[in-house]
């Protein structure tokens, strides 16, 4: 027997639990992954043990143990979190109490709590994800939970849940311009509350600081750091081995690490820029990661703009948001791809970005000597020295891999004449301790280099693979350069914008050869461009966009009280509209209705006028008092009416409601009163 039959011949109360249990499934599920892996074993043995209960028809536990399951799972969560406020202790408790609810599920009241806890536990799920993916699950679990709690009302019989399922679709569907209403013209405002430490874990690698190993980590991670929209056509964009898109600025090295300067910039620190030619209109869409760094191409020295957004430029060009980026941001800036930089005399603060520690790396600052008592460098200044740094690089032997190897303490010896193999924060790293060796200010500067155009919606698409590497040189009269060694080592990975991947796993190769790159790879770009337009339309819909849409409809100066008044004035048009329109269906769509209405006409013309308000088992009484035994047919036709609408019964009421109305037509109805 298979399942569907199995299902089929329990009882209704077993089959009703197993599709609660089903839904609540589907609503802890996605949030797993964010709970501790005890809470999620604990769940989810609580939700089988319901299971085998429902199946086998045994009773549920008593309130004694539930009591100590409570403690258990409150005390845990204490345990873990020491708190039961904030995001992941508060959803981690409130899926622990869904699923210990299952189990206590006696009365009607007990289904009620589990309806709304599954609601709530459902909208936590967007503490976590707000993607388009988590919506489309989110939906599911929505549709599943109405239809559950409309087959609770439905306490006679055994109606399918198929006849539930469309109840609930219907009215999700009746409730969506509600909520499209809400959602478009509801004030957008800053939170009026907060969870406790409620910090969303960002993906973004960069940070401000960096060990030699590190950026070749994110190079394995495949997600989308941001998105670009350039202004113009694509011939007046940059190549694509000139997008560098800026983040933090290292300066300091101790020997081991690199960090930011210990000087605290202000928004008020002067960054010495001085652009030219035309510059580059874009928009860019950051994903959340909890980092203050606006990735902005080089150089932009207005900076980035957006409703809300306070943002300042540091000395070394990076531009830093007042607060983490926490949510999907979007801002719009100009860059100017010519540009100087930084003073053009030797300052006090250039002596942080030339220091070495004493005794780290000393054969490349033998190197640096040798490379400096060359009378061809000697001669050519700090260009020529920099010229020879890459020449060494082209021609050494040296190799760009994902894989160089664990370094010890002195990476740039290691790199130099060891190893000679090392990802871009290896060969970086060495540049500019080579630089400083030879008395040049030189920085490691982090960021993404490059991207990849979306054919489908024309974004360029920067995920965290594209993390990057490079190094600026200061010379006297020129400030601040860009050198991106990377590119003397692998031009590829600069110019023709090749990437270094991971290898494939068992899993991997079996996708390729069922489905071919290509094929892969447009699916892929559709899919990044359907989850673009979401975050742009939907998770970035801000109170900027909301009052131009006011003004394209014709408000001068409009403001939150003007979308409240709108937004008033749709729901009650809404509401009227849906009172007016269910009034009409009931008294014209319903086919029972309009039976008994019919009967109720005939039995007037007949000499017995009814109010409208009498039951069919009232008006059945009254043709037996009225027109005795001639009017029992009618009687009986009548009761059967009823039983159709009110006695439990299984299947589809049509056919027998389709005959009732071919038997009343045929029916004699009594002339005179007994």
């Amino acid at each position: 027997m298979n399942l569907r039959a199995t299902l089929s011949h329990l009882p209704r109360e077993a089959r009703d639990t197993l599709f609660l249990l089903g839904v609540i499934a589907c609503v802890l599920l996605p949030l797993f992954p964010h709970l501790p892996l005890w809470a999620g074993l604990f769940a989810g043995l609580l939700l089988l043990w319901r299971t085998g209960l429902a199946l086998l028809s045994r009773p549920l536990p008593s309130r004694w143990l539930l009591f100590a399951l409570l403690v258990l799972a409150v005390a845990a969560t204490l345990g873990q979190f020491r708190t039961i406020l904030g995001r992941e202790a508060g959803v981690t408790l409130i899926a622990l109490l869904l699923a210990l609810k299952t189990l206590e599920a006696r009365a009607r009241r007990d289904a009620m709590v589990i309806f709304f806890l599954g609601f709530f536990t459902m909208l936590s799920n967007f503490f976590f994800s707000q993607s388009m993916f988590t919506a489309a699950a989110m939906l599911v679990a929505l549709l599943g939970l109405l239809t559950a709690l409309v087959n609770a009302h439905m306490p006679v019989g055994r109606p399918p849940l198929a006849v539930a399922l469309r109840t609930a679709a219907r009215m999700a569907l009746f409730g969506t311009p509600v909520m499209v209403a809400l959602f478009v013209f509801f004030p957008r405002m800053a939170p009026l509350w907060g969870l406790p430490g409620d910090q969303l874990s960002g993906r973004s690698g960069l940070s401000g600081s960096m060990q030699v190993g590190n950026i070749a980590q994110m190079a394995l991670d495949d997600t989308v750091a941001f998105r670009v929209r350039f202004d113009g056509t694509d011939s007046a964009l940059p190549p694509q081995s000139a997008m560098y898109f800026r983040g933090p600025v290292l300066s300091d090295f101790d020997g081991r690490e690199w960090q930011a300067l210990p000087i605290r910039d202000t928004p008020n620190t002067p960054a010495l820029l001085e652009v030219q030619g035309p510059g580059i209109g874009y928009e860019t869409t950051l994903e959340p990661n909890q980092k203050p760094w606006l990735l902005l191409l080089d150089a932009s020295p207005e900076g980035p703009k957006a409703s809300g957004l306070q943002a300042f430029m540091a000395r070394d060009l990076e531009w830093l948001s007042i607060r983490p980026v926490s949510e999907v941001l979007r801002y719009r800036a100009t860059s100017y791809p010519q540009f100087r930089h930084g003073p053009l005399t030797e300052t006090r603060t250039l002596r942080f970005s030339s220091a070495l520690p004493a005794d780290s790396n000393p054969r490349t600052k033998a190197l640096a000597a040798q490379m400096r008592a060359d009378p061809a460098v000697s001669a050519g200044g700090t260009q020529a020295l920099v010229d020879a740094a890459l020449e060494r690089l082209r021609t050494g032997g040296y190799e760009y891999t994902l894989e160089p190897g664990v370094y010890g303490e002195h990476t740039a010896d290691e790199f130099w004449f060891d190893r000679k193999a090392g990802f871009c924060e290896h060969i970086a790293s060495s540049f500019v301790i080579l630089m400083r060796a030879a008395g040049v200010p030189a920085r490691v500067v982090t960021g993404y280099q490059g991207g990849e155009r979306n054919p489908v919606d024309g974004y360029w698409t920067v995920r965290q693979s594209d993390a990057h590497a490079w190094t600026e040189v200061w010379i006297e009269g020129r400030g601040w350069l860009r050198v991106d060694p990377t590119g003397a080592v692998s031009p590829g990975r600069i110019g023709q914008f090749t990437r270094l991947r991971a290898p494939r796993g068992a899993f991997g190769n079996a996708v390729d050869r069922v489905i071919s790159p290509g094929l892969a790879q447009q699916l892929r770009a559709v899919w990044e461009a359907a989850n673009n337009r979401w975050n742009q339309w939907v998770l970035n819909y801000t109170q900027t966009r909301q009052l131009d849409m006011l003004k394209a409809l014709g408000f001068d100066a409009p403001d939150w009280q003007d979308l409240v008044n709108l937004l008033a004035g749709l729901v009650a048009a809404a509401a009227l509209g849906g009172a007016a329109w269910s009034a009409w269906e009931r008294l014209q769509h319903d086919p029972w209705l309009r039976l008994l209405t019919l009967a109720r006409k005939r039995l007037a013309q007949a000499g017995l006028a009814l109010p409208a308000h009498l039951p069919p088992r009232a008006m059945a009484e009254a043709v037996r008092a009225h027109f005795g035994a001639a009017g029992e047919p009618l009687a009986q036709w009548l009761l059967e009416l009823e039983a159709l609408r009110y006695a439990a019964h299984g299947g589809n009421p049509a056919p027998r409601l389709k005959q009732l109305r071919r038997q009343f037509a045929t029916l004699a109805l009594p002339t005179h009163s007994a």
